[in-house]
C-alpha cells in the first residue's frame, strides 16, 4: 500500500474551483459538524487556535471519517514544525508568512524525503504511515505532498514570482489581514490599495501556473474572486459563522419580543 491520493492537490493543479473552512475551535465535535457538511477541504488552523500536536492529530482522525481533505496550517515556516505536523498524517500544509523565494524553497525541502528534501525518516513509526502498516509509504509520499504557502506582506507580494515560481510549491494563498496591515490599511482589507495589490498577487500565482488561494467572509464576493482566478477559497471560520449564528438568534428573539 502506497500514501494515499491527495484529492485537493490534484483537483488544484487541474483548476478545480475547492472551497473550504476554517477550523479554529479546537473541538471534534465541531470537526464533525464541518467535516460532514460537504466542503471540498478542512483547515486546522494551528497558527491562531489552541492546537498542540495531539489536538491536530484528533482534528485529522476526525476529519478522517469523511470526503473532505483536511490541512494543517502549521503556526511557523519551521522544518521541525512541519515534520511532526507532516509525521501525525497532514498530507496537505498552510504555511503563513513566507516572503521570500528562499524560505520557499526552505519549505519544499521541509516537506519532501531526501534526496529531493530534508524531511526527516520517520514514518515507520509514524500516523502518516499508520506505524509501519504502510511499507511503501516511502513511494510516493513526496508525490502527494500538497504545500500552500501563504503571502501576508508587502515583501511578499514584491517577491510573489519567486515565491509562485518555486516548483514544488502547488498553491499560494494570499492572507488579506495580515496583508492590509502591512500595508498601513489595519482592519481594512478592502481598501483599494490591498485590493490592487492582491488582484496583482493573484494575476502573478496564475501566470506561474499555480493554484490561488484567499480567504473572505461575505458569499456575495465569491464570484469576484473566481472572477479574478482564485480557486483555493476559504469561506469562513466555524468560529465565527457560531458567533455570527448566535447574534442573529438573539437580535432576531429581541425583535419579536419587542425587547
Amino acid at each position: 500500500m502506497k500514501a494515499p491520493q491527495n484529492k485537493l492537490k490534484h483537483a488544484l493543479a487541474a483548476g478545480q474551483m475547492q472551497i473550504g473552512m476554517w477550523l479554529n475551535l479546537a473541538s471534534a465535535s465541531a470537526a464533525e459538524l464541518v467535516g460532514g457538511a460537504g466542503y471540498d477541504w478542512v483547515l486546522v488552523d494551528g497558527e491562531h487556535a489552541p492546537f498542540d500536536p495531539s489536538r491536530i492529530q484528533d482534528q485529522l482522525r476526525t476529519l478522517g471519517q469523511f470526503d473532505v481533505s483536511p490541512i494543517v496550517r502549521v503556526p511557523v515556516g519551521e522544518e521541525w514544525v512541519i515534520k511532526q505536523v507532516m509525521d501525525l498524517g497532514a498530507q496537505s500544509l498552510l504555511v503563513p508568512m513566507v516572503d521570500t523565494g528562499a524560505h520557499a524553497q526552505q519549505m519544499v525541502a521541509a516537506t519532501r524525503y531526501a534526496p529531493e528534501g530534508r524531511r526527516g525518516m520517520g514514518a515507520g513509526a509514524a500516523r502518516a504511515a499508520r506505524f509501519g502498516q504502510v511499507g511503501d509509504y516511502l513511494e510516493n509520499a513526496n508525490d502527494e505532498i500538497c504545500l500552500i504557502l501563504q503571502a501576508e506582506t508587502r515583501l511578499a507580494v514584491e517577491n510573489i514570482d519567486e515565491i509562485a515560481g518555486t516548483e514544488g510549491v502547488d498553491c499560494v494563498f494570499i492572507g488579506p489581514a495580515d496583508l492590509s496591515a502591512d500595508m498601513g490599511h489595519r482592519g481594512d482589507p478592502g481598501h483599494p490599495e490591498v485590493k490592487e495589490a492582491i488582484a496583482h498577487a493573484v494575476s502573478r500565482i496564475r501566470a506561474a501556473g499555480k493554484a490561488a488561494g484567499f480567504l473572505h467572509f461575505d458569499p456575495s464576493d465569491s464570484a469576484y474572486y473566481k472572477e479574478l482566478g482564485v480557486t483555493f477559497l476559504g469561506v469562513g471560520s466555524e468560529a465565527v459563522l457560531l458567533r455570527m449564528a448566535l447574534e442573529n438568534n438573539l437580535n432576531a428573539s429581541r425583535q419579536a419580543l419587542n425587547l
